[in-house]
């Protein structure tokens, strides 16, 4: 799935959580003001050739990219339609670098890492009577839950292939948001089951 945290001690595993989400920032802010074909195909290269670096179980994730192929094709279409093919190719190229680089530090990053690297950030919060460490907790479960969203469609349209040959499509809209609620149900249960979140910052 896009993506669970990935066993074991690689070079990304060893970069603290906070310079990982700084770097991943200036990528996006970087990249986002340029239109250029080679440029958003050479940033998708080096996005691979990261994660070849981090072995043959981080290349496999790339495989579960899947889903996004509608949104690709649906994208080229609209800009297509407005005679600019190039510009759509640059759109999907700069969309699938920013998820597998996103997806390349929450597999390379812990829970409780990421939340220390995000919670200093939400201090002013406790002037308003909003705990740091619960909205840490919030952002970090986001980001691992996306990716987690990603595999459960993927999962639902593979066993809906099996059974009839065909992609799912819209079908499969009913029963994703049902295991959507299951999953946000089984979630809930284990951090209650763990106490809960912290009102107040960690000290």
């Amino acid at each position: 799935m896009i993506s669970l945290y990935l066993p074991g001690r690689t070079w990304l595993h060893a970069i603290p959580a906070g310079w990982k989400l700084i770097a991943l920032a200036l990528v996006s802010l970087t990249v986002a003001p340029f239109d250029s074909l080679p440029l958003m195909a050479g940033l998708v290269l080096a996005t691979l050739a990261l994660y070849a670096s981090l072995g043959r179980a981080a290349l496999a994730q790339v495989a579960l990219l899947r889903p996004m192929w509608p949104l690709f094709l649906i994208l080229l279409a609209l800009h297509a339609w407005n005679g600019d093919v190039l510009l759509g190719l640059v759109v999907c190229l700069r969309i699938l670098a920013m998820v597998l680089l996103a997806n390349a530090v929450t597999m390379t990053t812990r829970m409780d890492a990421m939340m220390d690297a995000v919670e200093p950030l939400l201090r002013p919060l406790a002037l308003f009577g909003v705990a740091p460490r619960a909205v840490a907790l919030a952002v970090a479960l986001m980001i691992r839950l996306i990716p987690l969203l990603f595999a459960l469609w993927e999962s639902l349209n593979e066993s809906y292939r099996a059974r009839t040959g065909r992609r799912g499509g819209w079908r499969l809209l009913a029963p994703f948001c049902i295991q959507t609620l299951r999953l946000s149900h089984h979630t809930a249960e284990a951090l209650a089951a763990r106490g809960g979140v912290p009102r107040g910052s960690r000290r």
